[in-house]
Protein backbone atom coordinates (compact mmCIF):
# COMPACT_ATOMS: atom_id res chain seq x y z
CA UNK A 1 0.00 0.00 0.00
CA UNK A 2 1.74 3.14 -1.08
CA UNK A 3 1.31 6.24 1.07
CA UNK A 4 3.02 9.32 0.81
CA UNK A 5 3.70 12.25 3.02
CA UNK A 6 1.67 14.85 0.50
CA UNK A 7 -1.09 12.49 1.12
CA UNK A 8 -4.89 13.33 3.04
CA UNK A 9 -5.80 11.40 6.00
CA UNK A 10 -9.48 11.57 6.83
CA UNK A 11 -10.80 9.13 8.95
CA UNK A 12 -14.03 8.27 9.27
CA UNK A 13 -16.81 6.80 6.65
CA UNK A 14 -20.20 8.53 7.17
CA UNK A 15 -21.17 12.13 5.00
CA UNK A 16 -18.70 13.90 7.10
CA UNK A 17 -15.42 11.93 5.99
CA UNK A 18 -16.89 10.97 2.35
CA UNK A 19 -17.90 14.34 1.87
CA UNK A 20 -14.98 16.16 2.75
CA UNK A 21 -12.71 13.35 1.01
CA UNK A 22 -14.66 13.83 -2.26
CA UNK A 23 -14.47 17.78 -1.82
CA UNK A 24 -10.91 17.02 -1.66
CA UNK A 25 -10.26 15.83 -5.20
CA UNK A 26 -7.88 15.75 -6.86
CA UNK A 27 -5.77 16.46 -4.05
CA UNK A 28 -4.65 12.81 -2.76
CA UNK A 29 -6.47 11.36 0.30
CA UNK A 30 -6.61 8.36 2.14
CA UNK A 31 -9.89 7.01 3.37
CA UNK A 32 -9.51 4.92 6.66
CA UNK A 33 -12.30 3.57 7.68
CA UNK A 34 -12.92 0.50 10.49
CA UNK A 35 -16.08 -1.16 8.50
CA UNK A 36 -16.82 -2.05 4.78
CA UNK A 37 -17.13 1.39 3.40
CA UNK A 38 -21.15 2.85 3.71
CA UNK A 39 -21.31 0.03 6.92
CA UNK A 40 -21.76 1.05 10.29
CA UNK A 41 -21.97 4.77 9.85
CA UNK A 42 -25.05 6.93 11.75
CA UNK A 43 -25.18 8.48 8.30
CA UNK A 44 -27.12 6.04 6.99
CA UNK A 45 -29.36 5.42 9.56
CA UNK A 46 -30.61 9.40 10.00
CA UNK A 47 -34.48 9.58 8.40
CA UNK A 48 -34.74 12.82 8.74
CA UNK A 49 -33.45 14.45 6.03
CA UNK A 50 -31.34 17.88 5.32
CA UNK A 51 -32.54 21.56 6.59
CA UNK A 52 -32.21 23.55 3.96
CA UNK A 53 -34.16 27.10 3.05
CA UNK A 54 -35.44 26.40 -0.16
CA UNK A 55 -39.18 27.27 -0.13
CA UNK A 56 -40.70 30.21 -1.90
CA UNK A 57 -41.57 31.31 1.70
CA UNK A 58 -38.31 30.29 3.53
CA UNK A 59 -34.73 32.19 4.02
CA UNK A 60 -31.86 31.07 5.42
CA UNK A 61 -31.98 34.16 8.31
CA UNK A 62 -35.16 32.39 8.94
CA UNK A 63 -33.16 28.82 8.98
CA UNK A 64 -30.87 30.70 11.36
CA UNK A 65 -33.15 31.84 13.43
CA UNK A 66 -34.69 29.09 14.32
CA UNK A 67 -31.23 27.09 15.21
CA UNK A 68 -29.98 29.52 17.48
CA UNK A 69 -33.44 29.44 19.51
CA UNK A 70 -33.04 25.41 19.75
CA UNK A 71 -29.26 26.14 20.75
CA UNK A 72 -30.15 27.38 23.74
CA UNK A 73 -27.98 30.50 24.20
CA UNK A 74 -24.68 28.42 23.18
CA UNK A 75 -25.59 28.37 18.97
CA UNK A 76 -23.10 30.99 17.92
CA UNK A 77 -24.98 33.33 15.69
CA UNK A 78 -22.68 33.79 13.02
CA UNK A 79 -21.76 30.41 12.57
CA UNK A 80 -25.71 29.31 12.21
CA UNK A 81 -26.28 31.92 9.37
CA UNK A 82 -23.10 31.23 7.82
CA UNK A 83 -24.21 27.04 7.78
CA UNK A 84 -27.88 27.81 6.61
CA UNK A 85 -26.81 30.31 4.05
CA UNK A 86 -24.59 27.41 2.79
CA UNK A 87 -27.51 25.01 2.39
CA UNK A 88 -29.11 25.38 -0.94
CA UNK A 89 -25.40 24.72 -2.25
CA UNK A 90 -24.95 21.57 -0.55
CA UNK A 91 -28.10 20.22 -1.81
CA UNK A 92 -27.22 21.45 -5.08
CA UNK A 93 -23.63 19.73 -4.66
CA UNK A 94 -25.73 15.88 -3.63
CA UNK A 95 -28.15 16.45 -6.41
CA UNK A 96 -25.00 16.82 -8.95
CA UNK A 97 -23.55 13.68 -7.91
CA UNK A 98 -27.03 12.16 -8.56
CA UNK A 99 -28.65 11.60 -5.00
CA UNK A 100 -32.39 10.36 -5.74
CA UNK A 101 -34.30 13.24 -3.52
CA UNK A 102 -38.16 13.13 -3.28
CA UNK A 103 -39.69 15.74 -5.71
CA UNK A 104 -43.51 17.08 -5.56
CA UNK A 105 -45.68 17.36 -8.32
CA UNK A 106 -44.34 20.18 -9.93
CA UNK A 107 -40.70 18.18 -9.97
CA UNK A 108 -39.22 20.76 -7.19
CA UNK A 109 -37.75 19.22 -4.51
CA UNK A 110 -40.68 17.61 -1.63
CA UNK A 111 -39.89 19.92 1.58
CA UNK A 112 -41.33 18.52 4.93
CA UNK A 113 -41.52 19.83 8.65
CA UNK A 114 -39.94 19.01 11.37
CA UNK A 115 -39.94 20.08 15.22
CA UNK A 116 -38.68 23.70 15.89
CA UNK A 117 -38.65 24.77 12.08
CA UNK A 118 -40.50 27.75 11.21
CA UNK A 119 -41.01 26.61 7.47
CA UNK A 120 -41.53 23.18 5.61
CA UNK A 121 -37.83 23.41 4.62
CA UNK A 122 -36.46 19.38 5.47
CA UNK A 123 -35.41 18.07 2.69
CA UNK A 124 -35.50 13.72 2.33
CA UNK A 125 -35.24 10.81 -0.01
CA UNK A 126 -37.49 7.54 0.08
CA UNK A 127 -39.64 9.36 2.45
CA UNK A 128 -37.45 8.15 5.92
CA UNK A 129 -34.15 6.56 4.08
CA UNK A 130 -32.53 10.12 3.40
CA UNK A 131 -29.32 9.23 5.12
CA UNK A 132 -29.32 6.06 3.50
CA UNK A 133 -29.91 6.97 0.33
CA UNK A 134 -26.94 10.17 0.53
CA UNK A 135 -24.31 7.57 2.52
CA UNK A 136 -25.38 5.18 -0.27
CA UNK A 137 -24.65 8.32 -3.22
CA UNK A 138 -21.47 9.62 -1.60
CA UNK A 139 -19.88 5.71 -1.76
CA UNK A 140 -20.60 5.52 -5.19
CA UNK A 141 -18.87 8.69 -5.88
CA UNK A 142 -15.83 8.10 -3.80
CA UNK A 143 -15.76 4.10 -4.60
CA UNK A 144 -15.27 6.29 -8.67
CA UNK A 145 -12.91 8.78 -7.62
CA UNK A 146 -9.41 7.98 -8.31
CA UNK A 147 -7.99 10.36 -6.11
CA UNK A 148 -9.04 8.52 -3.05
CA UNK A 149 -8.08 5.43 -1.75
CA UNK A 150 -10.00 4.02 1.05
CA UNK A 151 -8.68 1.37 3.58
CA UNK A 152 -11.56 -0.28 4.70
CA UNK A 153 -10.90 -2.50 8.40
CA UNK A 154 -8.57 -0.09 9.48
CA UNK A 155 -9.16 1.92 12.84
CA UNK A 156 -7.00 4.63 13.68
CA UNK A 157 -5.49 4.57 17.25
CA UNK A 158 -3.50 7.45 17.32
CA UNK A 159 -2.43 10.66 15.89
CA UNK A 160 1.25 11.30 15.79
CA UNK A 161 2.65 14.70 16.14
CA UNK A 162 6.18 15.98 14.09
CA UNK A 163 8.93 17.54 16.53
CA UNK A 164 7.25 20.60 16.22
CA UNK A 165 4.15 19.65 17.80
CA UNK A 166 1.82 19.38 14.46
CA UNK A 167 0.09 15.93 13.39
CA UNK A 168 1.70 14.88 10.70
CA UNK A 169 0.00 11.32 10.45
CA UNK A 170 -2.04 8.71 12.18
CA UNK A 171 -1.12 4.80 13.48
CA UNK A 172 -4.12 2.36 12.21
CA UNK A 173 -4.34 -1.11 13.51
CA UNK A 174 -6.43 -3.65 11.56
CA UNK A 175 -8.47 -6.82 13.13
CA UNK A 176 -5.33 -8.56 13.56
CA UNK A 177 -3.64 -6.33 15.31
CA UNK A 178 -1.30 -4.81 12.47
CA UNK A 179 -0.13 -1.29 12.84
CA UNK A 180 1.21 1.45 9.97
CA UNK A 181 1.55 4.47 10.35
CA UNK A 182 0.54 6.82 7.82
CA UNK A 183 2.44 10.33 6.92
CA UNK A 184 0.10 12.92 5.83
CA UNK A 185 0.28 16.85 5.18
CA UNK A 186 -3.51 17.22 7.18
CA UNK A 187 -5.58 15.16 8.97
CA UNK A 188 -9.43 15.10 9.44
CA UNK A 189 -10.91 13.33 11.72
CA UNK A 190 -14.90 12.60 10.96
CA UNK A 191 -15.34 9.96 13.23
CA UNK A 192 -19.12 10.57 14.03
CA UNK A 193 -20.54 10.66 17.82
CA UNK A 194 -20.75 8.79 21.04
CA UNK A 195 -24.51 7.30 21.71
CA UNK A 196 -22.94 4.02 21.90
CA UNK A 197 -21.64 4.71 25.52
CA UNK A 198 -25.23 4.58 26.50
CA UNK A 199 -26.83 1.66 26.85
CA UNK A 200 -30.53 2.97 25.17
CA UNK A 201 -29.04 4.32 22.09
CA UNK A 202 -30.15 4.98 18.45
CA UNK A 203 -26.68 4.63 17.41
CA UNK A 204 -24.23 2.57 16.07
CA UNK A 205 -22.96 0.44 18.76
CA UNK A 206 -19.38 1.57 17.12
CA UNK A 207 -19.67 5.21 18.07
CA UNK A 208 -17.98 5.54 21.41
CA UNK A 209 -15.79 8.65 20.98
CA UNK A 210 -13.28 7.59 19.37
CA UNK A 211 -12.06 10.26 17.44
CA UNK A 212 -12.76 12.53 20.92
CA UNK A 213 -10.27 10.39 22.60
CA UNK A 214 -7.69 10.12 19.82
CA UNK A 215 -7.80 14.84 19.89
CA UNK A 216 -7.89 14.80 23.40
CA UNK A 217 -4.87 12.77 23.54
CA UNK A 218 -3.11 14.54 21.17
CA UNK A 219 -4.05 18.05 23.09
CA UNK A 220 -6.93 19.44 21.24
CA UNK A 221 -9.31 21.13 22.90
CA UNK A 222 -13.05 19.38 23.33
CA UNK A 223 -16.08 21.88 24.12
CA UNK A 224 -19.26 21.32 25.54
CA UNK A 225 -18.84 17.47 26.40
CA UNK A 226 -21.85 17.34 28.31
CA UNK A 227 -24.27 18.04 25.89
CA UNK A 228 -25.62 15.28 24.53
CA UNK A 229 -29.45 15.35 22.62
CA UNK A 230 -32.25 11.82 23.23
CA UNK A 231 -34.30 11.78 20.68
CA UNK A 232 -37.74 11.30 22.24
CA UNK A 233 -38.93 8.51 20.12
CA UNK A 234 -36.56 5.75 20.08
CA UNK A 235 -38.52 2.69 20.10
CA UNK A 236 -39.05 0.41 23.05
CA UNK A 237 -39.07 -2.91 20.92
CA UNK A 238 -37.19 -5.97 21.75
CA UNK A 239 -35.85 -4.30 25.05
CA UNK A 240 -33.14 -6.71 27.30
CA UNK A 241 -34.03 -9.62 24.79
CA UNK A 242 -31.87 -8.33 22.55
CA UNK A 243 -28.13 -8.09 23.50
CA UNK A 244 -25.33 -6.81 21.20
CA UNK A 245 -22.36 -8.78 21.49
CA UNK A 246 -20.31 -6.67 22.24
CA UNK A 247 -21.92 -5.41 25.34
CA UNK A 248 -25.10 -4.46 26.57
CA UNK A 249 -28.19 -3.93 24.72
CA UNK A 250 -28.93 -3.43 20.88
CA UNK A 251 -29.46 0.24 19.24
CA UNK A 252 -33.04 0.94 19.31
CA UNK A 253 -34.74 1.54 16.33
CA UNK A 254 -35.93 5.39 15.79
CA UNK A 255 -39.14 6.64 14.98
CA UNK A 256 -38.22 9.64 13.16
CA UNK A 257 -39.31 13.03 14.09
CA UNK A 258 -41.13 13.62 10.43
CA UNK A 259 -44.11 11.19 12.04
CA UNK A 260 -44.34 14.34 14.26
CA UNK A 261 -43.88 16.72 11.97
CA UNK A 262 -47.12 15.16 9.63
CA UNK A 263 -49.34 14.54 13.17
CA UNK A 264 -48.44 11.75 15.03
CA UNK A 265 -49.49 12.32 18.89
CA UNK A 266 -47.68 11.01 21.69
CA UNK A 267 -49.78 9.46 24.81
CA UNK A 268 -49.15 7.60 27.81
CA UNK A 269 -50.82 4.66 28.94
CA UNK A 270 -53.96 6.27 30.07
CA UNK A 271 -54.64 7.67 27.02
CA UNK A 272 -53.37 11.17 28.26
CA UNK A 273 -51.66 13.30 25.32
CA UNK A 274 -49.44 14.90 28.09
CA UNK A 275 -47.36 17.03 25.57
CA UNK A 276 -50.85 18.89 24.75
CA UNK A 277 -50.53 21.99 26.70
CA UNK A 278 -46.53 21.90 26.26
CA UNK A 279 -45.82 24.90 24.09
CA UNK A 280 -44.78 23.52 20.85
CA UNK A 281 -46.62 20.19 21.88
CA UNK A 282 -45.35 17.01 19.67
CA UNK A 283 -43.00 19.68 17.71
CA UNK A 284 -41.24 21.09 20.87
CA UNK A 285 -37.79 21.26 20.92
CA UNK A 286 -36.40 17.54 21.35
CA UNK A 287 -35.12 17.97 25.05
CA UNK A 288 -38.76 19.23 25.96
CA UNK A 289 -40.05 16.54 24.46
CA UNK A 290 -37.35 14.20 25.45
CA UNK A 291 -38.11 15.12 29.35
CA UNK A 292 -41.71 14.74 28.81
CA UNK A 293 -41.48 11.36 28.20
CA UNK A 294 -38.72 10.75 30.61
CA UNK A 295 -40.91 12.11 33.23
CA UNK A 296 -44.05 10.03 32.17
CA UNK A 297 -42.06 6.67 32.31
CA UNK A 298 -40.28 7.66 35.29
CA UNK A 299 -43.74 8.15 37.04
CA UNK A 300 -45.11 4.18 36.07
CA UNK A 301 -46.17 5.14 32.60
CA UNK A 302 -45.50 3.53 29.09
CA UNK A 303 -45.88 6.52 26.23
CA UNK A 304 -46.52 5.44 22.60
CA UNK A 305 -46.49 7.33 19.76
CA UNK A 306 -49.63 7.18 17.43
CA UNK A 307 -48.67 7.10 14.15
CA UNK A 308 -51.10 5.90 12.34
CA UNK A 309 -51.06 8.06 9.25
CA UNK A 310 -52.54 7.94 6.19
CA UNK A 311 -50.41 5.98 3.90
CA UNK A 312 -47.56 5.65 6.44
CA UNK A 313 -46.09 2.39 4.54
CA UNK A 314 -45.93 4.52 1.02
CA UNK A 315 -44.68 7.59 3.16
CA UNK A 316 -42.00 6.37 6.26
CA UNK A 317 -41.31 2.99 4.81
CA UNK A 318 -38.05 2.47 7.13
CA UNK A 319 -40.43 3.18 10.21
CA UNK A 320 -42.78 0.64 8.63
CA UNK A 321 -40.73 -1.77 8.48
CA UNK A 322 -38.57 -1.37 11.16
CA UNK A 323 -41.56 -1.97 12.84
CA UNK A 324 -42.77 -4.88 11.46
CA UNK A 325 -39.64 -6.35 12.21
CA UNK A 326 -40.74 -6.28 15.59
CA UNK A 327 -43.95 -7.81 15.13
CA UNK A 328 -45.92 -4.13 15.10
CA UNK A 329 -47.94 -3.11 12.49
CA UNK A 330 -48.30 1.15 12.76
CA UNK A 331 -51.01 1.82 10.68
CA UNK A 332 -52.50 -0.32 13.50
CA UNK A 333 -50.97 -0.09 16.13
CA UNK A 334 -48.96 3.23 18.21
CA UNK A 335 -45.37 2.44 18.72
CA UNK A 336 -44.05 2.15 22.06
CA UNK A 337 -41.39 5.12 22.84
CA UNK A 338 -38.61 6.21 24.88
CA UNK A 339 -35.64 9.01 24.82
CA UNK A 340 -32.59 7.48 23.65
CA UNK A 341 -28.88 8.90 23.18
CA UNK A 342 -29.28 10.23 19.62
CA UNK A 343 -26.00 12.96 19.11
CA UNK A 344 -23.82 15.02 20.45
CA UNK A 345 -23.61 18.47 20.29
CA UNK A 346 -20.00 18.95 22.23
CA UNK A 347 -16.82 17.14 20.27
CA UNK A 348 -13.69 18.98 18.97
CA UNK A 349 -13.31 22.67 19.40
CA UNK A 350 -12.94 23.90 15.61
CA UNK A 351 -13.26 27.47 13.65
CA UNK A 352 -14.52 28.49 11.15
CA UNK A 353 -12.75 26.13 8.74
CA UNK A 354 -12.61 22.99 10.51
CA UNK A 355 -9.53 23.36 12.58
CA UNK A 356 -9.00 22.19 15.89
CA UNK A 357 -6.51 23.82 18.40
CA UNK A 358 -3.57 21.34 17.72
CA UNK A 359 -2.01 22.41 14.10
CA UNK A 360 -2.55 19.75 11.41
CA UNK A 361 -5.89 18.49 12.81
CA UNK A 362 -9.50 19.36 11.28
CA UNK A 363 -12.41 18.12 12.58
CA UNK A 364 -16.01 17.89 10.56
CA UNK A 365 -19.35 16.62 11.52
CA UNK A 366 -20.09 15.12 14.76
CA UNK A 367 -17.13 14.92 16.25
CA UNK A 368 -16.30 18.43 15.94
CA UNK A 369 -18.28 21.31 18.15
CA UNK A 370 -18.13 24.27 15.33
CA UNK A 371 -20.71 26.65 17.70
CA UNK A 372 -23.75 25.81 15.26
CA UNK A 373 -25.96 23.59 17.47
CA UNK A 374 -24.97 25.05 20.77
CA UNK A 375 -26.81 23.06 23.70
CA UNK A 376 -29.23 21.57 21.56
CA UNK A 377 -29.27 20.75 17.81
CA UNK A 378 -31.82 21.75 15.70
CA UNK A 379 -33.30 18.87 13.75
CA UNK A 380 -31.72 17.91 10.27
CA UNK A 381 -28.97 19.80 10.69
CA UNK A 382 -26.01 17.60 11.39
CA UNK A 383 -25.67 16.04 7.81
CA UNK A 384 -25.99 19.92 6.52
CA UNK A 385 -23.27 20.71 9.22
CA UNK A 386 -21.24 18.03 8.22
CA UNK A 387 -21.91 18.93 4.30
CA UNK A 388 -20.56 22.55 4.48
CA UNK A 389 -18.37 21.90 6.80
CA UNK A 390 -16.46 19.34 4.51
CA UNK A 391 -16.40 22.00 2.00
CA UNK A 392 -14.98 24.89 3.90
CA UNK A 393 -12.36 22.29 5.68
CA UNK A 394 -11.29 21.28 1.78
CA UNK A 395 -10.90 24.96 0.88
CA UNK A 396 -8.42 25.61 3.93
CA UNK A 397 -6.56 22.27 3.28
CA UNK A 398 -5.68 23.12 0.07
CA UNK A 399 -4.43 26.46 1.14
CA UNK A 400 -2.36 25.52 3.65
CA UNK A 401 1.02 25.82 2.88
CA UNK A 402 3.36 24.54 6.18
CA UNK A 403 4.34 21.31 5.34
CA UNK A 404 4.74 18.63 8.35
CA UNK A 405 7.85 16.87 9.65
CA UNK A 406 8.34 12.75 10.20
CA UNK A 407 5.59 11.87 12.34
CA UNK A 408 7.17 10.10 15.48
CA UNK A 409 6.89 6.44 16.10
CA UNK A 410 3.37 5.51 17.53
CA UNK A 411 2.56 4.19 21.27
CA UNK A 412 1.65 1.10 22.29
CA UNK A 413 -1.85 -0.24 21.46
CA UNK A 414 -4.23 0.54 24.39
CA UNK A 415 -6.33 -1.67 25.67
CA UNK A 416 -10.08 -2.15 24.39
CA UNK A 417 -12.91 -2.00 27.54
CA UNK A 418 -13.35 -4.75 29.16
CA UNK A 419 -16.70 -2.67 30.94
CA UNK A 420 -18.52 -1.58 28.11
CA UNK A 421 -21.53 -3.31 29.74
CA UNK A 422 -21.14 -1.30 32.70
CA UNK A 423 -20.02 2.08 31.51
CA UNK A 424 -23.36 1.95 29.25
CA UNK A 425 -25.55 1.36 31.77
CA UNK A 426 -23.70 3.51 34.11
CA UNK A 427 -24.23 6.24 31.77
CA UNK A 428 -27.67 5.55 31.29
CA UNK A 429 -28.63 5.65 35.01
CA UNK A 430 -26.25 8.89 36.06
CA UNK A 431 -25.70 10.97 32.94
CA UNK A 432 -29.04 11.01 31.11
CA UNK A 433 -32.19 12.81 30.28
CA UNK A 434 -31.95 14.15 33.95
CA UNK A 435 -28.70 14.02 35.85
CA UNK A 436 -28.11 15.39 39.52
CA UNK A 437 -25.16 15.81 41.73
CA UNK A 438 -24.98 12.76 43.60
CA UNK A 439 -25.85 10.67 40.32
CA UNK A 440 -23.12 12.28 38.58
CA UNK A 441 -20.73 12.19 41.21
CA UNK A 442 -21.53 8.42 41.37
CA UNK A 443 -20.26 7.96 37.89
CA UNK A 444 -17.57 10.28 38.08
CA UNK A 445 -15.72 8.28 40.91
CA UNK A 446 -16.41 4.94 39.08
CA UNK A 447 -15.75 5.99 35.32
CA UNK A 448 -12.01 7.49 37.15
CA UNK A 449 -11.64 4.15 38.52
CA UNK A 450 -12.05 2.38 35.24
CA UNK A 451 -10.48 5.11 33.59
CA UNK A 452 -7.05 4.59 35.91
CA UNK A 453 -7.38 0.60 35.17
CA UNK A 454 -7.57 0.45 31.90
CA UNK A 455 -6.91 3.69 30.21
CA UNK A 456 -9.78 3.08 27.80
CA UNK A 457 -11.20 5.37 25.19
CA UNK A 458 -14.77 4.15 26.56
CA UNK A 459 -13.72 5.19 30.37
CA UNK A 460 -12.17 8.43 28.80
CA UNK A 461 -14.87 10.02 26.97
CA UNK A 462 -18.03 9.05 29.40
CA UNK A 463 -15.55 10.67 32.47
CA UNK A 464 -15.09 13.85 30.23
CA UNK A 465 -18.99 14.48 29.48
CA UNK A 466 -19.49 13.32 33.35
CA UNK A 467 -16.83 15.97 34.68
CA UNK A 468 -18.09 18.42 32.10
CA UNK A 469 -21.98 18.10 33.76
CA UNK A 470 -20.73 18.32 36.68
CA UNK A 471 -19.26 21.54 36.11
CA UNK A 472 -22.58 23.07 34.58
CA UNK A 473 -24.50 23.59 37.91
CA UNK A 474 -27.52 25.00 35.62
CA UNK A 475 -29.83 23.10 32.84
CA UNK A 476 -29.89 24.30 28.96
CA UNK A 477 -30.51 22.17 26.21
CA UNK A 478 -29.56 18.80 26.50
CA UNK A 479 -28.20 19.39 30.04
CA UNK A 480 -30.97 19.06 32.34
CA UNK A 481 -29.97 18.93 36.03
CA UNK A 482 -32.34 18.29 38.64
CA UNK A 483 -30.66 20.29 41.14
CA UNK A 484 -30.21 22.92 38.98
CA UNK A 485 -33.41 23.27 36.93
CA UNK A 486 -32.97 26.61 35.76
CA UNK A 487 -30.45 28.13 33.44
CA UNK A 488 -27.53 30.09 34.49
CA UNK A 489 -27.73 33.88 33.77
CA UNK A 490 -25.22 33.85 31.25
CA UNK A 491 -24.73 31.07 28.47
CA UNK A 492 -20.94 29.71 28.40
CA UNK A 493 -19.27 27.05 26.88
CA UNK A 494 -16.82 24.79 28.83
CA UNK A 495 -13.91 23.54 27.71
CA UNK A 496 -11.52 20.39 28.52
CA UNK A 497 -8.28 19.25 27.21
CA UNK A 498 -6.17 16.56 29.15
CA UNK A 499 -3.22 17.62 30.57
CA UNK A 500 0.02 15.76 29.63
CA UNK A 501 -0.18 12.11 31.13
CA UNK A 502 1.95 11.03 33.86
CA UNK A 503 1.20 7.33 32.49
CA UNK A 504 -0.46 5.65 29.50
CA UNK A 505 -3.50 4.54 32.38
CA UNK A 506 -3.44 8.05 33.85
CA UNK A 507 -4.11 11.57 32.86
CA UNK A 508 -4.84 14.88 34.54
CA UNK A 509 -7.81 16.50 33.99
CA UNK A 510 -8.92 19.96 33.64
CA UNK A 511 -12.54 21.30 33.18
CA UNK A 512 -12.94 24.67 32.72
Amino acid sequence: MSHSRENIVVVGGGVAGLATALRLAPLPVTLVVASPLGAEAATGWAQGGIAAALGADDRPDLHAIDTLAAGAGLSEPEVARRVAAAAPEAIDWLVGLGTPFDRDAEGGLALGLEAAHSRRRIVHAEGDGTGRVVLETLTRAVRTCPSITVMEGWRASELLHDAQGHIAGIAARDRDGRTLTLPSRAVVLATGGLGGLYGATTNPLGAVGSGLALAARAGAVLRDMEFVQFHPTAMAVGGDAERAASGGPAPMPLATEALRGEGARLFNSRGERFMAEVPGQELAPRDVVARAIFAQIAAGETVVLDARLKDIDRRFPGVAALCRAHGLDPAVTPIPVRPGAHYHMGGIRVDATGRASVPGLWACGEVASTGLHGANRLASNSLLEALAYARWIAADIVGEQAAPGTPRAPSAPRPRSPARAEIRALMDRQVGVVRDAEGLATAAARLGALSARDGCDLSLVALAITEAAQQRCESRGGHFRADHPAPAAVARHSETRLAEPASDAAEARQVA
